[in-house]
């Protein structure tokens, strides 16, 4: 499904930024940060008056905010707000350096590891349906509070595990924390930023997650000569507690504030963060959002008896089952594992990991500075094409014999992939399910795609390592080549192109062309 789009306005500008905050990368993110684009949007349907909003107290004023304090109280929100997404990135990237040593103390089957690698996936599953329930009843803060509690206890129980049985329960509740920060997190980072900044604040938190794996990469390298696979899990306790102390001392987001009827408070949060002529202003603003969503939330399940509203969700619910079924995550989980079966020592390959991790970084922030300039559509099949590429010579690489070149070869092509993958399908993937969906059905069609993406993400972790000694690496790389090909294929005929485009510009295009192909 393939549309021009037209260029930018002055006012679609804005109405495009609240889709920008509702941007994540790498890995499964929230479907209430679209939240904000609703708020984008009531920039663009309504003009904003002062007198819509309720004055706060003159009894209890709060000082405007300067430039520099406003700075830094942004930064303060941003480094512990975004330690929720470093530790997603942690607790899903250091199972690939302590899995070979898990496997040697519980006896491991390759179920075994798929199992233990997917209980946590299962439980993010379940936690990201949950996040966006719980931040509306106990606030974004304090949801975070409770993530982060469970981060500690779930950190120092994995690394506690006597029995495999009681590391599955462990890690299926360290998979709630990691599942309600991917939502949680991201809708605290974009309603609290100042909408100017919110698109890079919200993106940071896509950075620090492939931050947060490569720091589990690194940790893993340095604790693998000791074969202190304990400790490697257990090390996510320390930014889980530095998360959960931060928080203390951080305020919720005007939005919640005001869903609760606490607008001085919204009102003091505000002042800390916008000059002292824009708070009015932001406070009506917000309220006609809430309004407008609310209106919207009243008809979203009617909405999906539309025929061509059903077709958007079909097609968003395939672009989340693209962005698994391509092995980005068989390679994140499992690397050690593909690199020991060419002839790496344990150790050697846990480093050599580090690579992965490295590119995954560089990657996805190459990604973030392209994704506006050259588009969702064009991103999309050049990284599957890329990525089928890859996977076809990785495969074909395993069929060589075994020698400290060919794990060269095959570290040398899992980054290449990677690299496409998180520069392109990553990022597009993420940045289309936060656009294209009607508002009316925004928030249940975002999280009816992100909870398929976790299941996809459970199924491709429990069953990789079996396929891989069933079949051998060579034929596993081959089907995951053909998923790419297949994908490509799919996004070609359907994925829709929103570049440049306002939100309802663009829901009114994606109408026009879904019911022309009906028709």
């Amino acid at each position: 499904m393939t549309m021009a789009a037209p260029s930018r306005s002055a006012t679609s500008a804005d109405g495009a930024e609240g889709a920008d905050g509702a941007r994540e990368s790498g890995g499964p993110g929230g479907p209430d940060a679209t939240r904000s684009a609703a708020e984008g949007n009531a920039n663009v349907r309504t003009s904003a008056s002062p007198a819509d909003a309720s004055s706060p107290p003159a009894s209890t004023p709060s000082p405007p905010s300067s430039g520099r304090n406003a700075k830094r109280f942004i930064l303060a929100i941003a480094a512990i707000a975004a330690l929720g997404g470093a530790l997603f990135g942690y607790d899903t990237g250091v199972v690939s350096g302590a899995l070979p040593y898990m496997e040697r103390h519980f006896g491991l089957t390759s179920l075994g590891e798929g199992v233990i690698t997917s209980a946590l996936l299962i439980g993010a599953a379940f936690g990201s349906l949950a996040g966006g329930r719980m931040s509306d009843l106990l606030g974004r803060r304090n949801s975070l509070l409770w993530a982060g509690a469970v981060f500690i206890g779930g950190a120092l129980a994995v690394a506690l595990a006597p029995t495999v049985p009681f590391m599955v329960v462990a890690r299926f509740a360290l998979g709630l924390a990691v599942g309600s920060a991917s939502v949680i997190t991201p809708l605290y980072l974009s309603e609290i930023a100042p909408p100017h900044i919110r698109g890079r604040l919200v993106s940071f938190n896509s950075l620090m997650i492939v931050s947060g794996q490569l720091l589990a990469y690194l940790i893993n390298a340095v604790l693998a000569q000791w074969e202190a696979w304990r400790w490697m899990l257990g090390l996510a306790a320390l930014p889980a507690v530095a998360l959960f102390t931060g928080l203390f001392f951080l305020p919720d987001t005007p939005r919640w504030y005001i869903s609760k009827g606490r607008t001085e408070q919204a009102a003091r949060v505000l002042r800390r963060t916008l000059p002292a002529d824009e708070v009015e202003g932001e406070l009506s603003r917000i309220n006609q959002a809430r309004a407008l969503e609310a209106e919207a939330q009243r008809g979203a399940w009617q909405e999906l008896r539309t025929p061509w509203v059903r077709r958007i969700l079909l097609i968003g619910v395939g672009l989340a089952i693209v962005q698994q079924i391509t092995g980005v995550n068989a390679v994140i989980y499992f690397a050690p594992k593909i690199l020991q079966s060419t002839g790496l020592g344990t150790n050697a390959a846990i480093t050599a990991t580090i690579a992965v991790g490295a590119i995954s970084v560089i990657a996805t922030a190459i990604g973030m500075s392209l994704i506006d300039k050259v588009g969702r559509r064009p991103m999309l099949l050049t990284g599957l094409s890329g990525m089928a590429v890859s996977l076809a010579l990785l495969g074909a690489s395993f069929h060589l014999p075994k020698s400290t070149g060919v794990s060269c070869l095959v570290l040398a092509l899992m980054v290449l992939y990677m690299g496409f993958m998180q520069a392109t399908l990553n990022t597009g993937v993420w940045l289309l399910l936060a656009e294209m969906f009607p508002l009316k059905v925004r928030g249940l069609a975002m999280g009816a795609a992100v909870f398929v993406m976790w299941l996809v993400n459970f199924t491709v972790a429990l069953v990789f390592p079996v396929l891989l000694d069933a079949v051998g690496a060579g034929v596993t790389f081959w089907v995951f080549g053909l998923m790419c090909v297949l994908s490509l294929l799919f996004c070609k005929r359907y994925a829709p192109e929103t570049k440049g485009m306002a939100l309802e510009d663009l829901e009114h295009e994606l109408r026009k062309a879904a019911e022309g192909t009906e028709a």
